[in-house]
């Protein structure tokens, strides 16, 4: 996608009015509520593996209405703690994988917690270990129609639920400060991460890289490509259902998630990106209720700058904790 969205300068200002539900409060404060009321303590296991350096857990704790969720929990080997932590979300279609394919945090002296995404894992990478066990009715293939007619029954309260106990869960580990967490993510991991931002308590920053999930009603209009357009694929069977479509959607936009975040953040756009659209980007980082920092990757697609950016972000948290 050359830079077909919008000059550079009208980006970095762009600051759209995006749809946002009178109850948008009131519908995540139950919806937390309600899960946390659920929660069990986190089970670790440690699992044998090659890796020296770095001790592996297999990590179960409760998500979305108490169903477990899967992930990976890493310490640098030999600390006693506390320690502080970082919290990824995954980009769409992955699941967590294997421990040894995410060694950057746990090597720089960090806990980490890689949260498997219910019902993803079979697109990309080495799998997933956490189903969805929760039906809905008619959507397109892919996860961005599941439940779509209804915030309540939609795929992504789900997963944002989980996001947000996935900290409740890191937080009461003993090998971590429970002050002292940040949430990262790239893709639909950094659009996870912006809706955990708003939502937990007390983190210390945020790391959305090439965020997905933000200002729905652009991406839609703007982006041929998939997941954005497994939306324009269910309203082109489904003609009439756009209101009731965005007015759900209006609940899990990125946008209206920036409003109410109150750390620190560092974002990241790729200018030539023809999955997330650089407006879209923008619209949540401009929106973002606390001091939010982007780097600007001018030549990229959807990759962003990938390994690059994993440093920045390390200087960046290592600074913000300093701090």
């Amino acid at each position: 996608m050359p830079r077909l969205d919008a000059p550079i300068d009208e980006l970095r200002d762009y600051r759209p009015a995006v749809a946002e539900p009178a109850d948008f409060d009131a519908f995540w404060a139950a919806t937390i509520a309600e899960s946390r009321a659920l929660a069990r303590p986190p089970r670790l296991e440690r699992v044998a593996s090659p890796l020296t350096a770095v001790e592996v857990y297999d990590i179960e704790f409760s998500g979305f209405a108490g169903d477990p969720v899967h992930g990976w929990f890493l310490v640098p080997a030999g600390t006693e703690g506390p320690l502080p932590a970082v919290v990824e979300y995954l980009g769409y279609g992955g699941g967590r994988g294997l421990p040894h394919e995410r060694l950057g945090w746990a090597a720089s002296g960090y806990a980490y917690l890689l949260m498997d995404t219910r019902g993803q894992g079979s697109v990309w990478g080495t799998g997933g270990a956490t189903p969805d066990p929760h039906g809905t009715g008619s959507s397109a293939p892919g996860f961005m129609t599941r439940g779509i007619d209804d915030p309540a029954a939609y795929y992504y309260r789900r997963v944002f639920t989980d996001a947000v106990l996935a900290i409740d869960a890191v937080r009461s580990l003993d090998r971590v400060d429970a002050a002292r967490v940040a949430v990262a993510g790239a893709s639909q991991g950094g659009g996870i991460s912006i809706a955990a931002a708003a939502l937990a308590e007390g983190l210390v920053g945020a790391m959305p890289d090439v965020p997905f999930l933000c200002h729905f009603e652009r991406a839609v209009g703007l982006t041929d490509r998939d997941p954005y357009q497994e939306i324009v694929r269910y309203l082109a069977v489904h003609r009439g259902a756009s209101e009731r479509v965005f007015e759900t959607l209006s609940y899990f936009d990125g946008a209206n998630f920036a409003k109410r975040a109150r750390v620190p953040a560092l974002f990241s756009v790729a200018l030539m990106d023809p999955v997330c659209p650089p407006s879209t980007v923008y619209a949540a980082r401009n929106h973002w209720g606390a001091d939010a920092e982007i780097v600007e990757y001018p030549f990229n697609e959807h990759e962003g700058g990938q390994g690059e950016q994993w440093q920045r972000q390390a200087a960046w948290l290592a600074t913000t904790l300093a701090g």
